[in-house]
Formats: structure tokens, C-alpha cells, sequence
């Protein structure tokens, strides 16, 4: 017999998921909204890492265009903003030798640009928010959909705490809370677990393309005093990948002697037997990069899935109680390769626009939600739907491969700047884009020196991931044989080499393979969801607080 668990609850006008930019931003401008009408509404944020910004993984050179709309005093109140961007470099890298462009392309010129850790800039913005009155539960997973009779969204309740492994309840038992809202509004950020369900549920992506995504990893070094340039921003294209496969590097030198240095790869990629990981392992090799790495030491490591659809890709953004905003709905813009401006400016939209739903009440809320109709109309007349419209078939183009689509991206950003009248597809998606391996070549990664290059377990752990153990795996297998009959058969478990943190592993007993799930390493960037080719691996979140700590990543 299932066990029914009872809940308290607790209600708000609006209850927003994750604690990022734009999860923030949509609250302090709620909050603005509220003042200048002179009414008073309930917002509340849920946050799944251990404090504001322990997920927060970016690059990240950020470009202050939203939080001077929405704080326009931001530097009176001493933001995180402190080191400006002084110059740009763009490198073609071939194995052994750079080309440095002669001219910075428009989509990587930064002037008037910050490097900053957007982790940092979370905090500040939490304690704006709070300042505002604005609730921040931290620690505490959005885990659950909960609806009105009439399918309307009407919350979310967070996860249970102390569900030992065999799935039933430990002495440490206690329930979820459930949160019912006028408005929910998703900002888990790329693949979010919540968002994923609620795209599905209302179809709001009837009308557009395929999601994409690339994966991110990033490391800080502390370098040797004479290598650091604070401002210098580097990129780079090329090498380690073949010229079929999306991404590139980045090294952003910052105050303190510090650098981060970080590799993209799309999760487009077609050979089953790539690592991104070993990729940008390789790439801290070439000279350009090891000559600033050298006699350094490697302080932090992190890793999280970015979207990349771009606007073809965007899904409607509103439903019946909610909205969703930032990367949750895929407002990166791919060629800046920057998302934390466009994902300030969507949650600040939506916020215009949710305010007319809230109704006034008297302790009871509305028994269903409205939707939230003008965000959409808002998003196409603001400059975050220019910005996106400009650039939306650069990133599609590199189907094509690496030099055609450097080609055609120099024909957009100097001549068309997206007036073409057309708009390119994306290839499909990216859990259907892996050959299998009997059509592909096996790649031989170098062992690391633990000097430049490392191993993932070393890497986790300066990830400071910390879950509860006893708890049932968060990383689930619709049918686990498929893992070993579809997968290792077919695809040499790619699992084992997507995965930037050693989740997965294939053990053989009594001469049999099986798929081993190391839960415990996950540093929660949503790879495995995204990529499995039999789309067999589903994430969800673990209990509240678990993951990475990214502290100033």
C-alpha cells in the first residue's frame, strides 16, 4: 500500500525556483514593481545548493546592459563588479601553433565588460533581494509539481529529507513543504529537472526546434605574478577539436594573480569515443595556454551544461501559473557566449508581466492561475529579442563545420547582422547526434602529469561536492538493460566519457559488464540528461543542499 505523506503548506504570490541572476533579478523587480504600485506581494526563492551561488558556474564576463536597468546605482552599493575588461584577444589554435586574429570579431569585443565570479554577484543580489523583503530558502530542492483541478500550475513542493537508499523513510524522516503561488517562475537554469517536466506538460515547445546544449568546464588558477594580466580576455578555437565539432577555449585573467580558464564543447559532438574533459585537458597543453599555466597552481573545478539553441529554439515561455525565465528557457546568446545579461533582462520581464496576474486576497489564493500572456509580447519588443534575432544562425551554422561556418559567422556579423531572411535549423538533438562506434575512431588521451593536467576525481573534489549517502540515487535508469544492450554495445558507454566527473563507470562481474553509478560525484551540470543516446538517464535532484560548492567560481 503507498504511504501518503502529509505536507504543510505555505502560500505566496510568487515562488521562483533557483536563486541565480535571474531568479534574483525577477524578485528585486517584483519587488520595485510592488513599491512603485503600492502594494504589497509574498516572494519567495528556492534554492537547491547549500547557499546562494553554490551553483553557480559561468565564465564569466558578464555585461552590466540589465543590472543598469535594474539597480542603475549598482556601483554605489558596491557590486562585485570590479574588474573591467582591458583587453581581447581571439586565437585560432592548430596543434602546435596560434594565429591571433589581427581584429576582434564584434561578438567577442568586451569593452565596458566585467570579469567577475557570478557566484559573488549571486550573493550580492540575494542580500538586494532580502533587503526587499524578498524570502531565500536555501538548501531546499524544488522537487515536485503540484497542480489546480483544472491543470494549472499551483506550486511546488520541495523534496523529502531522510529517504534512506532503500527508499524508505530514516529516523531523520521529514517531509516536504508545499509552496502554492499565484505565479511560479522557473529559473533552474540550462536542463533545469522542474522546467524540463513543465515543458513537456504544457507543450511549449510545439512550435520550436530542438534544444541544444554545449558543456562547460572550468578551472581557477592562481599563476605566477609575471603571467597575470588582470582584464586580458583570451579565446580560442581550433584545436584540440576536428573540425566537425563545436567549441573552444577561454582564459579570463583576473585580480589576485588569478585566472579562469575553461573549455566548451557542444553536446552536438558525433564521435562516441570524444571526452570533453580530455579535450580540455589537451588544451591546457598547447604552448599559448601551458605558457600561463606553468609553475601555477589549479585552486578550483567545476563543470555545467550551457544552452545553446538560441532564439529558433526559445519555447513559449508562459502557461497557466507560471513563466519561465533565463537559461531554463535558453536565453543564452551562444556567440557572446554570455548569459547572465540576457537571463537578468527575461526574469525582469517576466516580472512585468506577472505582477498584473497577482489578485489581492484575503489568505486564500485563487483555486487556478492565469497565464501570463504579455511576456512573450514584452520578450519580442525589447532588446533582448534584438540582440538574439541578430545572431541566431551563427551557432546552427557550424553543422556545416568549422571553417564554412567561421565563414559564414564573419558574413552575419559584418554584413547581415541577422536581416537575412532567413533562420537557420539546428542539426536535430544532440542525444541523437553520436555515431555509433563502429563508424568511428578511438581517441587516445594522454595520461595526466598532475602538473597542468588531472584526473576527475581530483577534479570532483575540488568541486567540494557533498551528498547525503544515504539516499536513493538521483541519477535513474528508465530501463537499466539498455545501458549494457544498447549503449556499451553499441556506443562504448559514453556515459563514462561524457561525464565530467567520473559518475559513471563500467565494472565487470563474473565477466559480465554493469553499469556502476558513483551518485556522490556529481557536480549536478546535467550532462548525462542531455546526451544519453537512448535518453535512458533521468536527473533529478538529490536532497537540498547536495552537489557542488563553488564558493567564487
Amino acid at each position: 500500500m503507498t504511504q501518503i505523506i502529509e505536507r504543510d503548506s505555505m502560500q505566496y504570490d510568487v515562488v521562483i525556483i533557483g536563486a541565480g541572476v535571474a531568479g534574483l533579478s525577477a524578485a528585486i523587480r517584483l519587488k520595485q514593481i510592488a513599491a512603485e504600485q503600492q502594494r504589497d506581494i509574498s516572494v519567495c526563492i528556492l534554492e537547491k545548493g547549500s547557499e546562494v551561488g553554490a551553483h553557480i558556474l559561468a565564465g564569466a564576463v558578464f555585461d552590466p546592459i540589465a543590472l543598469n536597468e535594474l539597480l542603475p546605482n549598482w556601483r554605489e552599493m558596491n557590486a562585485p563588479l570590479t574588474r573591467s575588461v582591458t583587453e581581447d584577444q581571439v586565437l585560432f589554435l592548430t596543434q602546435d601553433s596560434e594565429f591571433k586574429l589581427p581584429f576582434t570579431p564584434p561578438s567577442f569585443q568586451n569593452h565596458g565588460n566585467y570579469i567577475v565570479s557570478l557566484g559573488v554577484l549571486c550573493k550580492w543580489l540575494a542580500e538586494q533581494a532580502e533587503n526587499l523583503g524578498v524570502e531565500i530558502y536555501a538548501g531546499f530542492a524544488g522537487a515536485q509539481l503540484l497542480y489546480h483541478a483544472d491543470g494549472s500550475l499551483k506550486g511546488v513542493a520541495t523534496g523529502d529529507v531522510g529517504i534512506g537508499k532503500d527508499g524508505q523513510p530514516t529516523d531523520n524522516f521529514q517531509a516536504g513543504m508545499e509552496l502554492h503561488a499565484q505565479q511560479t517562475i522557473f529559473a533552474e537554469g540550462a536542463r533545469g529537472s522542474l522546467s524540463k517536466q513543465i515543458i513537456q506538460q504544457f507543450a511549449l515547445d510545439r512550435d520550436c526546434q530542438p534544444q541544444t546544449y554545449g558543456l562547460g568546464i572550468k578551472e581557477i588558477w592562481e599563476v605566477q605574478p609575471e603571467k597575470s594580466q588582470a582584464g586580458l580576455v583570451v579565446h580560442s578555437v581550433g584545436y584540440p577539436l576536428d573540425m566537425k565539432t563545436y567549441g573552444g577555449g577561454f582564459a579570463y585573467h583576473f585580480d589576485g594573480n588569478k585566472v579562469a580558464v575553461g573549455f566548451v564543447v557542444g553536446l552536438d559532438y558525433q564521435n562516441p569515443y570524444l571526452s570533453p574533459f580530455e579535450e580540455f585537458q589537451r588544451w591546457k597543453l598547447h604552448p599559448s595556454i601551458r605558457a600561463t599555466l606553468e609553475g601555477g597552481r589549479r585552486i578550483a573545478y567545476g563543470a555545467r551544461a550551457l544552452v545553446e539553441g538560441g532564439l529558433q529554439s526559445l519555447p513559449h515561455l508562459a502557461f497557466a501559473g507560471g513563466v519561465l525565465v533565463g537559461d531554463a528557457a535558453g536565453f543564452l546568446n551562444v556567440p557572446r557566449i554570455k548569459g547572465a545579461h540576457t537571463a537578468m533582462k527575461s526574469a525582469m520581464l517576466a516580472a512585468q508581466a506577472v505582477f498584473p496576474m497577482l489578485v489581492q486576497h484575503d489568505g486564500e489564493l485563487p483555486e487556478q492561475n492565469l497565464i501570463a500572456q504579455d511576456y512573450e509580447t514584452l520578450f519580442e519588443h525589447s532588446w533582448l529579442y534584438d540582440e538574439l534575432h541578430e545572431v541566431r544562425n551563427i551557432r546552427p551554422s557550424f553543422k556545416w563545420g568549422l571553417l564554412p561556418a567561421m565563414a559564414y559567422t564573419g558574413l552575419e556579423q559584418y554584413v547581415l547582422k541577422g536581416r537575412g531572411f532567413w533562420t537557420l535549423k539546428h542539426h536535430g538533438t544532440d542525444s541523437g547526434s553520436l555515431k555509433k562506434v563502429a563508424y568511428c575512431q578511438p581517441i587516445d588521451y594522454p595520461k595526466p602529469d598532475g602538473t597542468i593536467t588531472f584526473d576527475r576525481l581530483s577534479s570532483v573534489f575540488l568541486a567540494n561536492v557533498a551528498h547525503e549517502e544515504n539516499q536513493p540515487s538521483h541519477l535513474q535508469l528508465r530501463h537499466p538493460r539498455l545501458a549494457i544492450d544498447v549503449n556499451y554495445q553499441e556506443y562504448a558507454s559514453p556515459e563514462t566519457r561524457y561525464c565530467p566527473a567520473g559518475v559513471y563507470e563500467i565494472v565487470h562481474e563474473n565477466g559480465a559488464p554493469r553499469l556502476q553509478i558513483n551518485a556522490t560525484n556529481c557536480v549536478h551540470c546535467k550532462t548525462c540528461d542531455i546526451k544519453d543516446p537512448t535518453q535512458n538517464i533521468i536527473w533529478t535532484c538529490p536532497e537540498g543542499g547536495g552537489g557542488a560548492n563553488y564558493s567564487e567560481m
